[in-house]
């Protein structure tokens, strides 16, 4: 964006050319996206874009905005660009250590709290594994005020970004961090175990959107030939886990629906094992239960 391209630095013109800069460069909610990195630049609401757009933008103001629309046309994805996104309840602090937290991965969240408000009582204590950015454990807190959390991350970065989420959420003192896999050295018994682990199949890579294959943590993602080498194990680590009547709960690809079933059932101990659909239709959360 040069100054002969762009006329008069206002905020109506640049979120112009700003728009058919990232369409032509593959962005599909281009004016979205535009509103969404000026008013980060700008440090305002997308509200005050509407409100103020003969703004004149100052060569401070310019610079920061030409940097981020730049790489976000090189394929960054914008939550790592705007640095926090909303899960929820909370607000979370993003960066290339951590998976963007998803859709999906929140109605993961509502059916396990749909889930214990029918049951009864929350759970005393849950494990969140793969964490990441802190999202599930923290989301699960603003609710439970009486619970306690551990969330499990393989990355020292992800764990101590986590544990800078929870904090800023103010649910710091219930959750502790802890850097491992997926169960081996943690002590049981925990009434809930929620995971949204790495499930994508070494075969379904390439097929990634760019955004999320080049630039979001292949430890968050990559999950074996088959996609299920983590949900694999976080099914057998299960029975030791969990208390009697605890539950799982697992995100999963939207392929893995009979694979992860087979696994609930030949798990002993398991039972009521099930696979929930996303508001798509598609496969996307197994279920379980420890028996009495």
């Amino acid at each position: 964006m040069t100054s002969s391209e762009s006329g008069e630095w206002t905020v109506r013109h640049v979120l112009a050319w700003t728009t058919g800069y990232l369409r032509n460069g593959g962005v599909e909610a281009a004016r979205f996206e535009a509103e969404c990195l000026l008013s980060h630049a700008l440090g305002e609401d997308r509200l005050q874009l509407y409100l103020d757009p003969d703004r004149v933008l100052s060569e401070t103001e310019r610079t920061r905005y030409r940097t981020l629309i730049q790489r976000r046309r090189r394929g960054t994805p914008l939550a790592y660009l705007l640095e926090y996104v909303p899960f929820r309840d909370a607000t979370l602090r993003v960066d290339p250590s951590v998976l963007i937290p998803r859709p999906e991965t929140e109605e993961l969240v509502e059916a396990v709290i749909r889930d214990v408000a029918t049951s009864g009582t929350p759970p005393h204590r849950v494990i969140d594994f793969g964490t990441g950015s802190g999202a599930i454990a923290i989301a699960l807190a603003l609710v439970w005020s009486d619970t306690a959390f551990v969330a499990v991350d393989r990355s020292p970065e992800a764990l101590a970004l986590a544990q800078a989420n929870a904090e800023r959420n103010g649910v710091d003192d219930r959750i502790s961090f802890v850097c491992g896999d997926w169960g081996e050295a943690l002590q049981a018994p925990v009434d809930l175990i929620v995971a949204n682990p790495p499930y994508v199949a070494t075969d379904a890579w390439a097929d990634l959107p760019p955004d999320v294959r080049d630039h979001e943590p292949a430890l968050a993602l990559a999950g074996g030939p088959r996609g299920t080498d983590a949900l694999a194990q976080l099914v057998a680590h299960a029975p030791r886990l969990l208390a009697p009547e605890g539950r799982l709960y697992l995100e999963i690809g939207a392929e893995q629906g009979a694979i992860v079933n087979d696994l609930l059932m030949q798990t002993e101990g398991l039972i009521d094992g099930t696979i929930r659909t996303d508001r798509a239709g598609r496969p996307r959360f197994a279920c379980a239960r420890m028996g009495a």
